[in-house]
């Protein structure tokens, strides 16, 4: 089966689940799982090597909160990816406070930011800061934020952010510009005043 033939799969189970239909979540669920895995895999690959959290426990805690999603639109299998893509990264955010705050000394997540550059020679950032400095970026351009989260977390294709959000993927790529160079500033900053 073609990316094209799965995500239109996707698409009409994910609207049949919308319309009542219990079932259609279950037979979605093989379709998206070796993309859920993936982008937990790349999410877990940018933690610390010690963390407790493994990709199938990832995806499975995603997959336990998408299918509570009651408010949700769901659209198309671009949308699904990038609303798990955001639920993994609370996930790990929230573990990342709760380890910060249970040992009392701040010890701090490392991430590797490839914001700067999509290479190798990307510095380690703080995943609270970035969750922080994330937030300040949405205050200021939501869209910006969001195109942010589709990319590096969820691992999106330019094209398939266009998707998402609605837009060309030339806006796309001046989108994730901006916000790269706007946020690798702000958590600069953040590392230089601690």
């Amino acid at each position: 089966m073609s990316d094209r033939e799965s995500g239109s799969d996707v698409t009409q189970l994910l609207l049949a689940w919308q319309s009542g239909d219990r079932d259609a979540l279950d037979r979605m669920l093989p379709l998206v799982y070796d993309e859920l895995h993936r982008l937990a895999a790349g999410y877990l690959r940018r933690e610390r090597s010690d963390h407790t959290l493994q990709p199938t426990a990832l995806v499975h805690e995603a997959y336990l909160r998408l299918v509570r999603q009651r408010q949700v639109d769901w659209r198309n299998r671009a949308q699904f990816l990038g609303v798990a893509a955001g639920m993994m990264r609370r996930i790990l955010v929230n573990h990342a406070r709760d380890r910060s705050a249970a040992k009392r000394a701040g010890g701090r997540e490392q991430v590797s930011l490839s914001l700067v550059a999509d290479g190798g020679g990307a510095p380690d950032v703080d995943l609270i800061a970035l969750e922080d400095a994330l937030g300040r970026l949405a205050s200021l351009d939501a869209r910006k934020a969001r195109v942010v989260e589709l990319r590096f977390f969820g691992g999106l294709a330019m094209d398939e952010i266009g998707e998402v959000l609605g837009v060309s993927r030339a806006t796309v790529e001046r989108e994730w510009s901006f916000a790269r160079a706007w946020l690798y500033d702000a958590i600069e900053g953040v590392g230089e005043a601690r």
